[in-house]
């Protein structure tokens, strides 16, 4: 079959048209701009191509629009593409907009979508405000006077505030607040009967404190949900103080017992010494005398008086040994 040059043409010409559709349906979404227009949301055409060039998604940004003005706010397409733009979710900024003006909360634009950026859920924050969440804390130990511990576990029921949402210290910073005012309320009681016979007492004065100044949240109720009596902690202290006592009065025994063995050797080592010094002065004696003698100085008769005088001092010291034995015998 033979097609002559107009078929051929005409062939080219309708695909080249169905490619520039094709292409321009793909850079133009027609379909978008149609529902856009069918909602009452005008958006120039020019807009979605340049959307195309700065690699936004229309999608992504004309049917929030489109919800918005369903809703009654009054957004602009550029306030949602900005924040697109900066990273933002603008479907949940929009959502959450529509929440707070169903539910007669003050929110703005421009807060919703700082509190957006901050990382925060701008959804969750607006339904908290409506429905308040309630924080649940772990057993909080605390000591009374009388040294008894009692443990406490609290509920809080919180509500976000809005206008500190960005900035704000988040639950742990209110957890940690409460647990600080448990502490200190049952640290201040004086017995841990009080606390368990009022335990009101300690939601009413941490919540008279103002614990969720500088928070993202306001602070509605501090309920005490549970109360045990822990250890007494005062009666431990005692044992270890006295076992702490005990161990240093024997260190300081054990350093005195240790002082007076050294001075006990040292008594003895002198006591050596000297016996070796009477033992060597002794020795040196039978030479003196025999020295004596030879040069006159000792005659014979004052030689014999001298071993008289030792032995009636030898006499008396067996004396006074067996003395003194016999004594012993009847003492025991």
């Amino acid at each position: 079959m033979v097609f002559d040059a107009a078929a051929i043409s005409l062939i080219v010409t309708i695909v080249l048209i169905v490619i520039v559709l094709a292409v321009i349906l793909t850079v133009v979404p027609v379909a978008l701009w149609i529902s856009a227009l069918a909602a009452g949301v005008r958006v120039s055409i020019f807009t979605l191509i340049g959307m195309r060039l700065r690699r936004v998604i229309p999608a992504r940004v004309v049917n929030p629009l489109i919800k918005a003005h369903k809703a009654g706010l009054e957004v602009t397409i550029n306030q949602l593409e900005s924040h697109y733009l900066a990273g933002g979710n603008v479907d949940r900024v929009v959502n959450a907009l529509i929440a707070a003006h169903r539910a007669n909360i003050e929110l703005t634009f421009e807060r919703a979508a700082a509190i957006d950026l901050a990382g925060r859920d701008v959804l969750e924050a607006v339904q908290m405000s409506v429905n308040p969440k309630v924080i649940e804390t772990p057993f909080i130990a605390g000591v009374a006077i009388n040294g008894i511990e009692v443990k406490a576990k609290a509920r809080i029921t919180v509500r976000a505030n809005l206008h500190r949402l960005v900035g704000g210290a988040g639950e742990d910073t209110i957890i940690a607040r409460v647990g600080e005012g448990i502490v200190s309320t049952i640290g201040s009681s004086d017995s841990h009967s009080k606390v368990l016979e009022n335990p009101d007492l300690i939601s009413q004065t941490v919540l008279s404190k103002g614990l969720d100044s500088g928070t993202a949240f306001e602070i509605l109720s501090i309920d005490i949900a549970d109360v045990d009596v822990g250890k007494n902690i005062g009666a431990e202290l005692q044992i270890e103080q006295a076992q702490a006592d005990k161990n240093i009065a024997q260190a300081k025994a054990e350093e005195r017992r240790a002082m007076a063995v050294a001075e006990e050797q040292e008594m003895v080592a002198k006591v050596q010494e000297m016996k070796a010094k009477v033992v060597e002065a002794e020795a040196e004696v039978p030479m003196a005398m025999a020295e004596a003698l030879r040069s006159g100085n000792f005659g014979i008769m004052d030689y014999m008086n001298y071993k008289n005088i030792q032995a009636d001092t030898s006499m008396r010291d067996s004396i006074s040994k067996v003395t003194n034995d016999k004594q012993d015998g009847t003492k025991k």
